[in-house]
């Protein structure tokens, strides 16, 4: 008698689906078209020319300036889940044969919040893309400015915007590739500030969360914070599905060459 087949369920519909299926549809469902979550590994693979990504600033890690409960605990618990030591992976790649700036987000990182390393990672790849003049690739996830750091979460707001307004100044192209879920300081700071700001179908994408939102009114409308109803209201330019996301950053990059 064979095995019975393994299966995942989505998140947004369910459905019950193969995992050999998942990997196939790059964890996309087959049945309602919902993104998963990827790591940023995945995510690399996903957007880079093989063999061509060289990582910078591997190193940088958090520390418990402030003491918080058990926050070394947990850092220790991601870095051992995800293969990073920060919640950003960052380097420079080829994509569609065009060397190019790269940073991704990760969620499965202490929710992907914004810290002190990924404002100091997201800053080092922007200068270094200045310093080489090449194009720029950021993907963001993120649950928000990271509580367990304080201040020194909240300055990388300004930080990486200083850094986005001088990298703008030189005139060169950085692409904002949103992924599900965007949420505060990130969204305030570095997310809005590219040149062509893409994001993953229903990715939601905001300052304050949902819930913190829908307490100051009666009613929210459908598809508030998401992707769909931003690029109707012209918060962003495009929609991708992630299986086409690489080709449209080529095209993207060869146009602005």
């Amino acid at each position: 008698m064979s095995e019975p087949t393994k299966t995942i369920s989505c998140r947004n519909c369910g459905i019950e689906i193969p995992t050999k299926t998942f990997t196939e549809t790059l964890k996309v469902c087959p049945h309602c078209g919902y993104h998963h979550y990827m790591s940023a590994y995945e995510r690399l693979d996903l957007i880079v020319d093989a063999d061509s990504f060289e990582e910078y600033d591997a190193h940088l890690y958090s520390i418990d300036s402030l003491e918080f409960p058990e926050y070394p605990q947990k850092l220790e618990r991601d870095v051992a889940k995800t293969g990073l030591r920060s919640e950003m992976l960052s380097g420079i790649a080829e994509i569609g044969g065009y060397p190019t700036a790269i940073a991704i987000g990760d969620v499965g990182f202490i929710g992907g919040t914004c810290g002190s390393v990924i404002g100091e990672k997201v800053t080092r790849c922007i200068e270094r893309a200045l310093e080489n003049k090449l194009p720029l690739v950021i993907v963001s996830v993120s649950g928000g400015m990271r509580m367990q750091e304080g201040t020194l979460a909240l300055m990388q707001m300004a930080k990486t915007a200083a850094a986005c307004a001088e990298y703008a100044k030189a005139g060169i192209f950085y692409i904002s590739v949103v992924t599900d879920p965007t949420f505060g300081g990130a969204t305030a700071s570095y997310t809005s500030l590219g040149d062509v700001i893409i994001a993953e179908p229903g990715a939601r994408i905001g300052f304050a969360g949902p819930l913190a939102v829908a307490s100051l009114r009666e009613e929210l409308p459908e598809n508030f914070q998401k992707a769909e109803s931003l690029l109707e209201h012209g918060f962003i330019d495009a929609i991708v599905h992630r299986a086409d996301m690489r080709q449209m950053l080529t095209d993207l990059i060869d146009f602005a060459s």
